[in-house]
């Protein structure tokens, strides 16, 4: 594929010179928040706090990734949350079940481990083809699926709340609050998913692919870009990560219910638009969607140090950033 298609300008262009203010845009605010914060409030920059947010973030984190993939490719998945709940139900159901037979063991912890990758894979794949084979549009899928897994987790909880056995739950603590040097677990997977996800949107033929198909779907075929295949494989490593996330979620509270995961695929979507991921698809950045989630815990956080906005607020706060996100990428688009 030519430069000229894959970016719309011309082979021989010269680049732009200058200070490319979309490019610098979120560092810019997530160093003005975090400027803020410290003068809001003395304890922000204490090691508790930082790795509180952090650790916090990571679940997020590590779905935007895989969000940051399927918006690049010029899709939507609205379903992560409550695809959360209900690999988490299920994990937990599956480990409770395998107890009397493996006992308190990391051997119970690993079959709920095995349990949640294979449920994440199934569910990003069955939202895939429902994409891709069905030719039904994204955002009915996923907002079907959405309401498919909120009820099934509501369904297996009984209304209520689905809990870990209290002693296995004290053997899965240490995945959450533990760590190496004093870094938890869940922020060193989250860094070390958006390293290998950054290595494979800027340098591999996957990464590439999506960006073609996201820019213009027809090219991409005549290109020779296997489109339904790529499309497919972004969905799957979304549900692939929403497992991962509820790995390191589920020994935070032991329990799931139909609460869990709320808003999580709002504050995804907020991510990857605020980290300068195209929302229409065509180009995707995954370290920009990394800055996004640290710019909405902050927020989050900001909020619950000082009382100069209600945190009940947070969500509102976050669909105003994802207009103005929006907005701003096509008030660029529009001067290009």
């Amino acid at each position: 594929m030519s430069v000229a298609e894959t970016t719309g300008k011309p082979a021989g262009a010269a680049p732009r010179r200058g200070i490319d203010l979309h490019v610098l845009g979120p560092l810019v605010a997530l160093a003005v928040l975090v400027v803020i914060g410290i003068l809001l409030n003395p304890n922000f920059l204490s090691y508790a706090n930082i790795t509180n947010v952090l650790a916090r973030s990571a679940f997020i984190g590590i779905i935007a990734v895989g969000m940051t993939f399927v918006i690049t490719a010029g899709g939507l998945d609205l379903s992560v949350g409550s695809m959360a709940a209900f690999i988490a139900g299920l994990m937990i159901l599956v480990m409770n079940a395998a107890l009397p037979f493996t006992g308190v063991s990391v051997l119970t912890i690993l079959i709920g481990v095995a349990t949640a990758l294979v449920a994440g894979l199934v569910a990003g794949a069955i939202n895939g083809l429902l994409v891709t084979k069905a030719g039904i549009e994204a955002f009915i899928v996923t907002l079907g699926t959405m309401g498919i897994y909120r009820s099934l987790v509501t369904w297996l909880a009984d209304g209520g709340t689905l809990s870990l056995d209290f002693d296995l739950r004290g053997l899965y603590r240490p995945v959450y609050y533990d760590g190496i040097l004093g870094v938890a677990w869940p922020i060193i997977v989250f860094a070390v998913v958006a390293l290998l996800a950054e290595i494979a949107m800027r340098h591999t033929a996957f990464g590439r692919h999506c960006a073609a198909i996201g820019s213009n779907e027809q090219v991409a075929r005549y290109s020779a870009v296997h489109v339904d295949r790529a499309r497919t494989a972004t969905y799957v490593l979304l549900g692939l990560l929403v497992g991962v996330a509820t790995i390191m979620y589920v020994p935070r509270l032991g329990s799931a219910s139909s609460s869990t995961g709320v808003l999580w695929e709002l504050e995804a979507i907020a991510a990857v638009i605020i980290g300068g991921t195209m929302l229409k698809g065509g180009f995707g950045r995954v370290w920009g969607t990394v800055v996004g989630v640290l710019i909405l815990s902050l927020i989050g956080n900001i909020l619950n140090l000082t009382d100069l906005v209600s945190p009940y607020l947070n969500g509102a706060i976050q669909g105003v950033i994802i207009i103005l996100a929006v907005v701003l990428q096509r008030t660029k688009r529009a001067a290009r």
